[in-house]
């Protein structure tokens, strides 16, 4: 049964999808004032923007999801907090906390991407996109733009649920929202990650349990949730190498207030790497896919 809803939906989507290329192709540009090559560009954000508005209409579709997605960080604000935090000795632990639950949760949200991705790919709606008159690049970059809306709303959650239990940003309006855009963007890299796995693996399964297989070690050996001494000396090392633990001590100075400048340039090289790495695989990894 749920296979068969799953493949209704998907069908459903994909008509809705046809439906609005055919209406967008049907009406050409027609304004003679932009060059050609401004015309091109414009139907190249438009097909963007339509590969995009279908996967906000799926994911609205869809109560459990927004449920989940948006009750999960929830949790891991509550349970960190109330649960763990009296166990903890970490003077204000609330203000420690929150700049690793904001990380973590971009991280494990980046997950949805490989799972998207793969369960698009395995019921042929990326083959039936790839058919229609719409730009190649329309797909991972409507699924990035997708991310990007879902990463924030994500953000915007965690911070206000951090502010019901006591959190509170120090440094300043620019710096609070300097610290929710590396979160952002930090949730964007692990999607080209997460991207290049679930359409590697294309089977959902598979895609979830490689995701947490790499995504829990990263997340939890670093300083998003205890100082770097309170580990053991070889965690450490780890600790230290870990990407995670740049970019939440880059956020926790833009929100507490601190030295940020080492700490930015570190998180920009770590995202850069990433990105400059997994980015190209993941585009080649949806070309041979389909």
């Amino acid at each position: 049964a749920t296979a068969t809803a799953t493949a209704t939906t998907a069908t459903a989507t994909a008509t809705a999808t046809a439906t609005a290329t055919a209406a967008c192709n049907s009406a050409p540009l027609t304004h003679r004032g932009p060059g050609r090559g401004v015309q091109m560009t414009l139907r190249i954000l438009q097909d963007w923007w339509l590969v995009t508005w279908r996967y906000l209409v799926r994911f609205l579709r869809e109560p459990t999801s927004v449920i989940f997605v948006l009750l999960q960080p929830i949790m891991f604000v509550l349970l960190f907090r109330y649960v763990f935090g009296g166990a903890i000795k970490q003077a204000n632990y609330v203000q420690y906390l929150m700049p690793g639950v904001v990380a973590m949760s971009c991280a494990f949200l980046s997950m949805s991407t490989g799972i998207g991705l793969a369960e698009d790919i395995g019921s042929g709606i990326i083959d039936r996109l790839r058919s229609m008159p719409i730009a190649r690049s329309a797909v991972l970059a409507g699924r990035l733009i997708f991310d990007f809306i879902l990463y924030s709303a994500v953000v915007l959650v965690i911070i206000g649920t951090g502010y019901a239990v006591g959190f509170r940003f120090k440094n300043g309006f620019v710096a609070a929202l300097a610290m929710m855009a590396l979160a952002v963007g930090f949730g964007l890299v692990l999607s080209c990650v997460a991207a290049f796995i679930g359409m590697k693996l294309r089977q959902i399964e598979t895609v979830m349990s490689v995701g947490v297989i790499w995504l829990f070690p990263m997340c939890f050996v670093s300083t998003a949730f205890v100082p770097l001494g309170t580990l053991p000396g070889f965690v450490q090392a780890l600790a230290k190498a870990n990407p995670v633990t740049v970019v939440v001590d880059t956020m926790r100075a833009l929100a507490l207030g601190g030295a940020v400048a080492g700490y930015a340039t570190l998180s920009l090289i770590w995202l850069s790497a990433i990105g400059v790495v997994f980015a190209p695989l993941a585009v080649w990894t949806y070309r041979r896919a389909v």
